[in-house]
């Protein structure tokens, strides 16, 4: 008999091992013969610990599972908790799983169960179609940076390639700090050799030799999980001198962040891999001339990264099949806050986001009406529910005042105070301003004690109006998209929800 549990952090933090270890000892009890396979989350969060029993008829889901259900599972009697087939639960059969096609199916670190499932066929068709032809499949996939600023990675890539240079690196910025987003963590932790294959396909393409993975230290079992992924593919030629018996030389090496949300700014993360303090560099020179110690680098986020086998395993063209406009692929949007049913939900662009948050996510938890929805990070914007046509979609999503960002979406209810939230984007920026460019050093403390005053209800219009200005100074003075973004939250607020910029003094001792 085989059962499979999650061992994702958050499977973990909800008493997953717990599950496991209650499934083995009832099993000893009951003299079954029992294999527990620990593999990555399916996703559904508000499931876990989900546990899934091996069948004829294919895998059947229990959850939230307890220790005290473990008897009832291995007998097929816990009918309370059980969810049916797996892959027919509405959430899960509704996506279009390109990226995390093995989330929840496979062991993590099993080489074996990752290449029984398509695992390194996109790395075997790079090495054989050469550098130009690989970031040739890359451009035709329509493929946009997944970590926020939507550059187009085929472009990105051939710039490094063309570059004359002793070395070139490549780096994967996994400094996943945005507020409801966890699909980094899910890759690093639930399919590791997909991200090191990503980045050895870039390898391959541009003639670099070095890689890094920037981990944020609060991942302890996403770094773990690489680390041992690390060493499985050493050890099986597919890190290395001569990968797969090719002229490929390419290693990684993991480098774990201390905590600084500014270091998921490019420059800043490259600073911190040098060893110094993480700060933005000014552009030009752009990292893919002049990127980590001068080098040409890659540096793209885990999420495009792990797009990127399956790019090469099916082809560019199989890739654009999906999404709409210049916005081609799949995006794991990640559900959280204030939300029924959190989770990942990869799904092709175009989806509305109404769709997403009352649909996909079937509303707020609390029962309350959906007031907001935050899209990309703290310093993303607000959307009210009237914009809850617009589609996912980058364009789209920039004509609204917005941005898609990491792929996060936090919920609210109507008991949100959207003044607080805008004051809260401000003090964010103050907190972690690595303080090299005035506007967003001392342009974030000022808002936020402009907006103290709004609250308090001084010379309000002035100081809206004043607001106002502060906003555009950031948005265009600042050096990086910290301060530059940070007028995205302040100023949807402003925009969709003015009562709340209008209401009683409230006090601010409570702060």
């Amino acid at each position: 008999m085989r059962i499979f549990v999650p061992r994702d952090a958050a499977a973990i933090a909800v008493g997953a091992d717990r599950v496991a270890a209650a499934l083995r000892q009832a099993a000893v009890a009951k003299g079954i013969d029992l294999t527990v396979v620990r593999t990555s989350s399916r996703g559904m969060f508000w499931l876990e610990p989900l546990v899934e029993v091996e069948t004829p008829e294919g895998r059947i889901g229990y959850g939230p599972a307890t220790p005290g259900d473990a008897a009832a599972i291995l007998d097929g009697t816990a009918a309370a908790i059980s969810l049916g087939p797996v892959d027919d639960i509405p959430f899960l059969k509704r996506q279009t799983r390109l990226t995390f096609a093995r989330a929840g199916i496979t062991d993590p670190l099993s080489l074996s169960d990752y290449r029984a499932h398509g695992g390194f066929r996109g790395l075997e068709r790079a090495i054989s179609l050469g550098g130009a032809g690989t970031i040739e499949e890359v451009k035709r996939s329509g493929l946009r940076g997944r970590g926020g600023a939507g550059f187009p990675t085929g472009i990105k890539w051939d710039t490094v390639a063309r570059a004359s240079a002793p070395r070139k690196y490549i780096v994967c910025n996994a400094d996943e700090g945005d507020s409801g987003t966890f699909a980094d963590r899910m890759v690093l932790e639930g399919d590791p050799f997909l991200l090191i294959e990503g980045m050895t396909i870039a390898a391959a393409a541009t003639g670099a030799a070095k890689g890094f993975v920037y981990i944020r230290s609060e991942y302890p079992h996403g770094i773990a999980a690489m680390e041992q992924a690390l060493a499985i593919a050493r050890r099986e030629n597919l890190l290395g001198p001569r990968i797969l018996g090719s002229a490929v030389d390419f290693d990684i090496e993991i480098r774990v962040g201390a905590g600084a949300y500014v270091c998921g700014e490019e420059t800043s993360l490259m600073e911190s891999i040098e060893g110094r303090r993480g700060q933005v560099r000014a552009k030009p020179p752009i990292p893919a001339l002049r990127g980590l110690f001068g080098q040409p680098t890659v540096i793209n986020n885990t999420l495009s990264f792990a797009a990127i086998p399956f790019i090469l395993a099916e082809g560019g063209a199989a890739y654009a099949d999906f999404g709409m406009g210049r916005s081609r692929g799949t995006m794991p949007v990640q559900l959280a806050g204030n939300v029924n049913h959190g989770g990942l939900f990869e799904t092709g662009f175009g989806i509305t986001l109404g769709a997403l948050v009352d649909e996909i996510g079937g509303g707020t938890a609390s029962g309350r009406p959906v007031r907001a929805v935050q899209a990309g990070g703290p310093l993303g914007a607000y959307f009210p529910t009237a914009k809850f046509d617009t589609p996912y979609d980058y364009e789209a999503f920039t004509a609204a005042g917005g941005l898609i960002g990491h792929g996060g979406l936090v919920v609210f209810d109507d008991t949100v105070d959207m003044a607080r939230m805008a004051r809260f984007a401000m003090e964010f920026c103050a907190l972690e301003s690595c303080g090299k460019c005035t506007p967003c050093r001392i342009g974030s403390t000022r808002g936020t004690e402009v907006i103290d005053r709004i609250i308090a209800g001084r010379d309000r219009a002035a100081n809206i109006g004043l607001l106002h200005d502060l906003c555009e100074t950031l948005k265009f003075g600042s050096l990086c998209a910290l301060g530059g973004f940070t007028p995205y939250p302040v100023l949807s607020a402003l925009t969709h929800f003015p009562e709340d910029f209008g209401a009683a003094p409230l006090p601010l001792a409570a702060e």
